[in-house]
């Protein structure tokens, strides 16, 4: 099983991650335009207006950017089916996150910045100036926490979090759900009570009314009814 079927199985599991909400005080925002590109379905006007705050905001700076983007293709690689963390958007996720749940920035800027004394100890240079290898050579280091060291504590649970955050991002993306096979709230087909149901309970349907009520080829028909409330047709 790869990397992608693990993170599907966690992130589908009963243990998936869960992010909580920021507090905010109240506000008399009566009216507030949603920034393009971003849905405001289901959304108060006081959240579009928190939400167009973080979304003015920059967290990250551009050699951090850098980083994260290479780092989330590290943990969510495209594969034949469906492209990558960050084909996904998931930095620009994890800005939004780390602004919305400040309690995440020590962690995220402080993992970032141990990577690079990470690289510094070892190589002699920035994370981003090694080649792949040794980058990989780091990574390895802290992605499996029960082979970790105590050493390299701080990386571990940096990466902790920041796996979390790119497979919440990409599987609540688009293309994490074409990747899970999500499709969402779909009508069924229904063909009456099984047989052998029916057998268990000693029930039938009425044969007068069997052809009614079960007409397979006019499942798409919208039923009417007539004044008396009798089905008409």
């Amino acid at each position: 099983m790869n990397r992608r079927e693990n993170l599907k199985l966690l992130f589908t599991g009963a243990s998936g991650f869960l992010l909580a909400g920021c507090s905010v005080e109240e506000s008399s925002v009566e009216e507030v335009p949603a920034p393009s590109g971003f849905s405001t379905a289901g959304r108060s006007p006081e959240e579009i207006a928190i939400d167009k705050k973080l979304l003015s905001e920059t967290f990250f700076t551009e050699k951090e950017v850098e980083k994260l983007n290479y780092l989330v293709e590290v943990i969510i690689p495209a594969d034949e089916d469906s492209g990558s963390a960050l084909d996904a958007g998931v930095p620009d996720f994890i800005e939004f996150m780390v602004k919305d749940i400040p309690s995440y920035q020590t962690h995220m800027r402080g993992g970032l910045r141990w990577l690079d004394n990470r690289a510094l100890d070892r190589f002699d240079q920035e994370f981003m100036d090694l080649s792949n290898d040794q980058r990989i050579s780091i990574i390895d280091e802290i992605a499996y926490p029960d082979k970790a060291g105590p050493e390299v504590g701080n990386g571990v649970r940096f990466f902790n979090i920041l796996r979390d955050l790119t497979s919440t991002g990409y599987f609540t993306s688009k293309m994490g759900f074409d990747d899970l096979g999500y499709v969402g709230n779909r009508p069924n087909v229904w063909d009456g009570v099984p047989e052998h149901v029916l057998e268990k309970y000693g029930v039938a349907y009425d044969p007068r009314l069997e052809d009614v009520y079960l007409k397979p080829d006019q499942r798409g028909v919208v039923a009417q009814w007539d004044d008396q409330g009798n089905l008409i047709g």
